[in-house]
């Protein structure tokens, strides 16, 4: 600290008060600076108005915007598990999804005019998706087993583009929602078209598979468009 000591002898008393004198060079007072720095360290540099910069005002926060969506199926160790879903309350839950089968126009006009080997398409793929509804649990692992109240499987023949729209409903009063139950439905009732098709074209597509409303349940409402 030898710099303290060459300076403190500078320092002298006028009308009461202390003060550095004026015999103090510049070169001195920056030594004194950076010895000082080097004990205490840097001092907050100033803003290039000679003050210091105004505070901003805290953001509030907004817990609903801040929440981010988390994989319920997910244990914190990284596990899959199935969710515990005993605390909720029952509520009735609905849900609607679509797909759609391109045929082609060769295959089309076979499954319009019932003339498919294997029989009526639209009617066999009606039940199958009604079936693959009620056998959701079974198939995706983590679903509940849900007692279904209600399941529809409307399958129409779209003449532009030579495809099959298949739309799914499913229906509970219960603890957990019924998305899988309707895209499982529709998923299935696609499926069966194509088997029932393949001998005629291999060149059959499934498409658009998707939810398309939901209601019930915590989560309320919730439509595509």
């Amino acid at each position: 600290m030898s710099i303290f000591r060459s300076v403190l002898p500078r320092i002298a008393r006028s009308n009461g008060w202390r003060c550095f004198s004026t015999e103090v060079s510049p070169d001195t007072i920056a030594e004194l600076n950076k010895e000082m720095e080097s004990v205490f360290g840097e001092s907050p540099s100033p803003s290039p108005l000679g003050s210091s910069p105004p505070q901003q005002p805290a953001r509030p926060t907004n817990r609903a915007e801040d929440s981010q969506p988390v994989l319920t199926h997910i244990d914190s160790g990284g596990q899959a598990k199935m969710v515990d879903v005993s605390h909720k309350q029952d509520s009735k839950r609905v849900a609607i999804a679509s797909c759609k089968v391109l045929l082609g126009q060769k295959v089309f006009n076979l499954v319009a005019s019932n003339q498919i080997a294997k029989g009526d398409v639209l009617t066999v793929a009606k039940i199958a998706g009604i079936t693959g509804a009620k056998q959701t649990s079974n198939l995706i692992p983590m679903c509940h087993n849900i007692n279904l109240s209600h399941v529809r499987v409307d399958v129409t023949l779209n003449e532009e583009d030579s495809s099959v729209v298949i739309e799914g409903e499913a229906a509970t009063s219960g603890k957990t929602g019924v998305e899988m139950e309707a895209m499982t439905a529709v998923a299935i009732a696609g499926l069966t078209i194509y088997d029932m098709c393949k001998a005629a074209s291999k060149d059959i597509c499934i498409t658009d598979v998707c939810l398309q409303h939901k209601s019930g349940g915590k989560s309320g409402n919730w439509s595509s468009n």
